[in-house]
Order: C-alpha cells, then sequence, then structure tokens
C-alpha cells in the first residue's frame, strides 16, 4: 500500500478515513511512529514511544474493524498523552528525575477512555519538571518547531510541540496556571480547557490538585470536540468529578446551516483595559483583530469588567501552587531533594514556608472572584482575552523567568483567574502576519458550558484563515 500523507489531516478526517478502510490502523500506526523517530531531533516531543503498545493496540483495533463490531470515536487514530497520565506497567516520570522508574498499578481514567475510544496512544509527551514552570535540567527540551528558539509554551510544551509538527493528531495536556494555553498560543493549536471537575483528574500526577485541568490539544475546533466527547463524564474516582450528562459537543460546532451570520444574537464581552494596561501591543493587534472577525460574523461585542481581584491571584497564584505542590511531593521531597531541578525545588520550598492563612485568604478570593465572573458571563456568551501579555518569547528568555518589568501585566494575568475559578477556556491560533509567529487569543465560556465556545471558536475558524503548519524534513 501507498505510504499515507495524512500527518496534517485533522483527527476527525483521518478516524473517517480509517473507518472507511482506506488505510488500515496498523499501516498508519507505523508511519506515525517512523515519523516521530524521524524527527525526534527536531523536536524532542516525547519522554517515550509505546511502540510495542501502540501496534498491538492498532492489530486490535484493526481486526475489531474486521470483524465488523462498532467503532469508537476516535478509531485508529494516533495521539500523544502527557506523561503525567498514569499508564499502567509504564514509566510515568511526569518531567522529573524522582519518578522515573515509577510504574503506575493503573491507568488514569482519561487513558482508559481514549483507548475505549479506539485512540492509539502513540507515546507519552515530555513536559516541564512537575508541570511546573521549567524543564529539568537532565531533560532536553522539546523545540517549536515554527522557530527553534521560539518557545513552546509550558508546562504541556511535548504535547503542543508534537501536534504542531505532526506526529500526533492530538495530544492531552494539562493545565495548572496556562499550560494547555500557553504551548497551544505558542504553537498555533486549539487548545481547551474544560470546566473544572468535567474531565476527570484520576491518575494524573497532580502539580496543584486544586488548578489542575484536563483537555485536548489539537490543530482544529472538532477535533478538540471530539476528544472532550470521549474525556468528559463523571467519575466516581475524583472527588471533584462533577456528575452531569456529557452533552454531543460535535453536535455544537458551527455548520453551514447556520449562514453567513452564524454569530447573530450572541455576544462576546471585552474588557479594553485588562487586555491592552501593560500588554505588548502586537498582542492588543491580535485580540482587535479576532474580536472585528467575530462581529462580522454578527457577535455583539459588550464591554465588560473583569473582577479585580484577577490581577492579585494571577500574582499570588504560586502560594497556592507552591502549598499543593508540596502536599503532592512529600514521598519525595525533602528526602530526594537533590534530585530536583532548582525551579521546582523553589515552588516547593516556597509551599513549605507559606503561611497556612495566606493559603486560606487565597481560598476565599477565588470563591469570590468565581462568583463575580459568573455575574459577568451571565450577561455575555463568552468574555476575549490574550492568552499571554506578549507574543511567543524566545526560549532563551522564559528560562530567565516570566519577565516582571514595571508597567507590564503580570505572566499569568489571563490564565491563572481562570484556573482558580474553574471556567472553560479555548485558545484559537491565528495564521501569521508577513515574518511573525502565529497569534492566539482566548475565549473564556460558562462553567459546563463548552459547547458555546465549540460553536463560537468553529464559527470563527470557518471565517478565517486557516494554518498552514510547518514542515519538518524527516
Amino acid at each position: 500500500m501507498a505510504k499515507l500523507n495524512w500527518q496534517w489531516l485533522s483527527l476527525s478526517q483521518t478516524c473517517q478515513h480509517l473507518k472507511s478502510g482506506q488505510a488500515s490502523v496498523m499501516q498508519l500506526t507505523q508511519q506515525m511512529l517512523e515519523r516521530a523517530q524521524a524527527l525526534e531531533n527536531q523536536t524532542h516531543c516525547y519522554a517515550s514511544l509505546l511502540a510495542d503498545e501502540a501496534l498491538a493496540a492498532a492489530h486490535a483495533l484493526d481486526q475489531k474493524q474486521a470483524a465488523g463490531e462498532p467503532l469508537g470515536l476516535l478509531h485508529g487514530v494516533p495521539i500523544g498523552i502527557k506523561d503525567l497520565l498514569y499508564t499502567q506497567g509504564v514509566p510515568t516520570a511526569s518531567g522529573t528525575l524522582v519518578m522515573k522508574d515509577f510504574r503506575p498499578p493503573y491507568s488514569a481514567t482519561v487513558v482508559n477512555r481514549l483507548r475505549d475510544a479506539g485512540a492509539v496512544l502513540l507515546g507519552k509527551t515530555q513536559l516541564t519538571e512537575g508541570a511546573f514552570g521549567a524543564h529539568h535540567p537532565d531533560v532536553v527540551p522539546p523545540l517549536n518547531p515554527w522557530a527553534r528558539q521560539a518557545w513552546t509554551g509550558v508546562s504541556s510544551s511535548g504535547s503542543g510541540v508534537a501536534v504542531a509538527a505532526g506526529v500526533a493528531f492530538a495530544a492531552i495536556g494539562s493545565d495548572t496556571g496556562g499550560s494547555i494555553r500557553f504551548p497551544s498560543a505558542s504553537c498555533a493549536l486549539v487548545g481547551l480547557k474544560p470546566t473544572y471537575g468535567r474531565v476527570s483528574l484520576h491518575g494524573a500526577f497532580p502539580l496543584a490538585n486544586s488548578l489542575d485541568h484536563l483537555g485536548p490539544m489539537t490543530r482544529c475546533v472538532e477535533d478538540a470536540a471530539r476528544l472532550l466527547c470521549v474525556m468528559a463524564g463523571y467519575d466516581p474516582k475524583d472527588p471533584n468529578s462533577i456528575d452531569t450528562p456529557v452533552p454531543n459537543y460535535l453536535q455544537s460546532l458551527c455548520s453551514a446551516d447556520d449562514g453567513d451570520m452564524p454569530l447573530a444574537g450572541k455576544s462576546i464581552g471585552v474588557d479594553w483595559s485588562y487586555v491592552s494596561d501593560g500588554v505588548e501591543p502586537a498582542v492588543v493587534s491580535v485580540t482587535q483583530r479576532a474580536l472585528r472577525q467575530l462581529a462580522d460574523l454578527g457577535a455583539q461585542v459588550i464591554e465588560v469588567e473583569i473582577p479585580h481581584s484577577a490581577k492579585v491571584l494571577a500574582e499570588a497564584w504560586g502560594i497556592t501552587c507552591g502549598v499543593e505542590c508540596a502536599r503532592a511531593h512529600a514521598d519525595y521531597f525533602p528526602v530526594q531533594q537533590d534530585q530536583y531541578g532548582p525551579v521546582l525545588r523553589g515552588l516547593i520550598e516556597l509551599g513549605l514556608r507559606t503561611d497556612p492563612q495566606d493559603y486560606e485568604a487565597l481560598q476565599q478570593l477565588r470563591v469570590g472572584f468565581s462568583a463575580q465572573l459568573d455575574q459577568v458571563l451571565n450577561g455575555v456568551d463568552a468574555i476575549i482575552s490574550p492568552c499571554m501579555p506578549m507574543s511567543t518569547p524566545t526560549a532563551a528568555l522564559m528560562d530567565n523567568g516570566a519577565p516582571a518589568e514595571e508597567g507590564k501585566a503580570d505572566f499569568l494575568l489571563f490564565t491563572a483567574p481562570f484556573d482558580y475559578s474553574g471556567h472553560p477556556t479555548l485558545t484559537l491560533p491565528m495564521a501569521p502576519q508577513a515574518n511573525e509567529l502565529p497569534g492566539s487569543f482566548q475565549l473564556i465560556g460558562r462553567k459546563m458550558d463548552e459547547e458555546t465556545l465549540i460553536y463560537l471558536g468553529s464559527a470563527f475558524e470557518g471565517g478565517t484563515m486557516p494554518i498552514t503548519y510547518p514542515e519538518l524534513l524527516v
């Protein structure tokens, strides 16, 4: 059979092609494994490739199809999963040295759901140490396929690179302070951070349990919707899981039947001071362009006010994260503290010395912020904002820590507050202009209303220039 040039198809298209018999799952899996291996030195996106498991799964799926059995929503499509998701018997290091030999006795709920839906788990994607802000010094960081010197975003760095480099049709990321959104913005992907509790965290090694979210990273909105159909749903093993029915998110997509003004009757909120004060002009320009595009599709633009506590939460996020991270690493730290990199060690030490009253004060503040944001969202369908206060920076700049210059917005201003509040967000890429890197923005939605975000996002996607990803030479 001829070589498949499918790497830039969407996950949904690929699934349809496999179901129609245009190729076997085994053939596609073998080719994707070969591509991932050939591009490893240009991407460094996989912590490990699960070749034996992937080929065994592909064989079983081909047999299932040959027997005429029902096929899942993700039938046969190779994807990457962040290496903090437990996979039974397979090393799950969470980007650390202390866990490099950890083989979980069970698989994460999300991993089981992906397998049950027919996904082929191609490999475990690399991440920063403990899913915090920097890769362990002994780990080779992933490389952004758009530009080698560009930041990949953290902590789901390998997930972002794998999808943007065409060595996975989608990947699973986690987001505690922006870790789905930063890599999605930096690598020109769609990133969906669901409502807190919508997707089970059981079997995901935590950075900070009350802030952690799992979600899909894809090249189009339809693929994110398809993955969320599979990932979402109540799990009694996760005490924070929400017990409500899961909609068919694929039915939420905007279609040709919705006409030339598909967003008529929809409203987008914008707080101009929030999205522009201390924000790089190029980023403000991207947000303005996106808003014009949404308005051209019929959306009404309404000025709103983001609660002022968003700024406080962004600046104090390290306290909440540090306290909860210290709890998560209690089995390893301080006993094995010498095996930690300086950045994660610093976070844990911050957590250990934090006054419990300071932590509790932030817990109270987040409750108030969440309620105030609910009120704002009662008046609009979604709120627009950047993902980062600057265009995609260089990796070298971020290795020195996010800039904290006077007059500049906190780097977490557009991400951490919505991890605190648990509201869903959808990151959307914009095709690059001239020699620039791609732009991005996000939509923040009402809790448990990913459907509206998916509709808005797919309408925007249908009315804007498609993104051509850089082709790395094999």
